[in-house]
């Protein structure tokens, strides 16, 4: 059984190979190099793993990184001239804006 949860690919235990486990515990036994939790999260290959994980360290989460992408992108969207977009770009504009709302109401869910 595979779920798939915003681009990352769920697996349940006994569903198949997993190429990357996230959990607590490979940070503190790295060496076992094993599936331990019983759901883990494959965010896809990674062509330089070493460098993803210092950054994931030491910088920022992705989420984060989203985060501060999505507020430069709105910046440059509040200062550009929009009114002659087609309407699909009226519509991803649209769309993005709208998802920036629903996640700043779940932030808001969240540090109630």
């Amino acid at each position: 059984m595979s779920h798939v949860l915003r681009g990352a690919q769920v697996k349940m235990p006994w569903s198949g190979n997993v190429s990357q486990s996230i959990n607590p515990w490979a940070w503190t036994y790295d060496w076992a190099d094993s599936q331990i939790g019983l759901v883990n999260i494959d965010l896809g290959q990674s062509s330089a793993p070493e460098v993803e994980h210092k950054i994931l360290d030491d910088v920022a989460s992705y989420g984060k990184q989203l985060g501060r992408m999505a507020d430069v992108v709105q910046l440059l969207l509040d200062k550009a001239d929009l009114t002659n977009l087609t309407k699909q770009e009226r519509i991803a504009v649209c769309d993005f804006e709208a998802m920036l709302r629903d996640i700043e109401r779940a932030k808001a869910e969240i540090v109630k």
